[in-house]
Parts: structure tokens; C-alpha cells; sequence
């Protein structure tokens, strides 16, 4: 993943405060050539720095307003399988490895409390998953931001 200099971070605080922003517009907001801004940009998106469009959808808006923490443990010669069956369900937002205890923990959405225990079945189904454990978020109360990270770097 490229690290961010200046000029990036400066395109990317444009972007936060208005993500359909057109890049002549970018371009012309921060005083750079609309090529700069386009190559920054294709950089930025192929080295991984910025995310796919679809982590800006809500899940509620499609109809998903459950959601939860899945902790599962697994048997470790299994990690592959778990993780290739885990990208299969759709109710799946994000999968990390933490240290701990913990192998996996799966992020998850579901549209009522009775939907959340199917799809932690499925999780707790999917190949070399030995065991899981299920905490429902009732409310988030700080959303995923990095507007704050961006401007230090200024």
C-alpha cells in the first residue's frame, strides 16, 4: 500500500467532504492539473489505499439493521476453506484476524434478531470453523472515519 503524501491526503479531505466531487472540479478546487488528480487517484485505488464505493452503503438502506460481531475459533489447517466459504454469505461485511484468542472475527448484518442466528449458523457451519460466539451492536456510536488521520499529515 503506497504511503500518502501531502498532495494525496489534500485530494482525499476534498473527497471525504464530497465523495462525487468530479476530478475537473477536485483539480481545480486544490489548484493541481486534472491528469495529477486522475493518476493520484488510479494509484490510490489499485495500491489499496482507498476502499471500493460500496463500504459508503449503509446496510440499513438495504434492509439489514441488525448488526453483530461473530468470534469464531477454527482449526487452523482449515483457514483457507473457512475463509473462501465466509466470502460466500452475503451477510458477511468484513472478516479480520486478531492476536488473541479469537482466530476470526466476522462482521456481519442481518435484517431482524431471528435472521442474525441463521446467518451465525452459517458461519458456524462453514468448513474448519470449530466454534463461534455472537455480540449483536445495539448502536454505533463513532462511524468509520479518517478525516481526522488525513488532516495531521497537514
Amino acid at each position: 500500500m503506497p504511503q500518502l503524501d501531502p498532495t494525496d491526503r489534500r485530494i482525499l479531505l476534498a473527497l471525504d467532504s464530497d465523495p462525487r466531487m468530479p476530478i475537473m472540479v477536485l483539480a481545480q478546487r486544490l489548484g493541481l492539473a486534472r491528469g495529477t488528480v486522475q493518476a493520484r487517484l488510479e494509484r490510490m485505488t489499485t495500491g489499496g489505499a482507498l476502499r471500493l464505493h460500496s463500504t459508503r452503503v449503509d446496510a440499513t438502506a438495504l434492509g439489514r439493521g441488525v448488526s453483530a460481531e461473530v468470534a469464531a475459533e477454527l482449526d487452523q489447517s482449515h483457514l483457507n476453506e473457512a475463509i473462501a466459504a465466509l466470502r460466500e454469505i452475503p451477510e458477511v461485511l468484513e472478516c479480520l484476524a486478531p492476536a488473541g484468542d479469537t482466530d476470526l472475527l466476522i462482521r456481519v448484518v442481518a435484517t431482524s434478531p431471528d435472521d442474525l442466528y441463521r446467518v451465525s449458523e452459517e458461519i458456524r457451519l462453514c468448513p474448519g470453523i470449530t466454534r463461534t460466539s455472537t455480540r449483536m451492536i445495539l448502536r454505533t456510536v463513532i462511524p468509520y472515519r479518517t478525516t481526522a488521520l488525513l488532516a495531521e499529515g497537514e
